[in-house]
């Protein structure tokens, strides 16, 4: 679901629905989801609340299938510096990891995946650190399993 053409990195934006529209203008430009999906991201944020930010400086934008999505698809943003969300235990956020799917199955198994890779500290920490979109993809390749 994520590819070189879906990867930002050290991205600096003025806060939040920044973040996630950089994120999400990912998934357009990769032809996976319609431009309406950006802001239905956005609106789920601003109804739901940060909800999305599931670990210490990691945001997981999503919204729904109808929203606009063709295929699935995930990208990874970067942050410097960090922005908060206003999830008060755990912004800042620095890396953004936005997914699309086209049904329920779809993503419960998209957050599994991102839940078993995003689980440690290390590999978390590595992503961040990461200088190109082929590090990213050669860390997610080994399961996280940083050399």
């Amino acid at each position: 679901m994520l590819s070189e053409e879906t990867i930002t990195l050290g991205l600096t934006v003025r806060d939040w629905p920044d973040a996630v529209r950089e994120a999400g203008s990912l998934l357009v430009k990769a032809g996976a989801v319609e431009p309406r999906y950006i802001e239905a991201m956005v609106e789920m944020v601003r109804d739901i609340g940060p909800y999305i930010v599931v670990a210490p400086g990691v945001a997981l934008p999503h919204a729904r299938p109808e929203d606009g999505v063709k295929r699935a698809c995930m990208s990874l943003v970067t942050l410097t510096p960090p922005v908060d969300f206003g999830n008060e235990y755990n912004d800042p956020v620095g890396l953004v990891v936005a997914f699309a799917t086209t049904d329920q199955k779809a993503h419960i198994n998209a957050l599994a995946e991102l839940a078993k890779l995003l689980s440690d500290s290390i590999t978390l920490e590595t992503l961040g650190r990461a200088s190109s979109p082929e590090e990213i993809m050669r860390l997610i390749a080994s399961g996280g399993e940083s050399k």
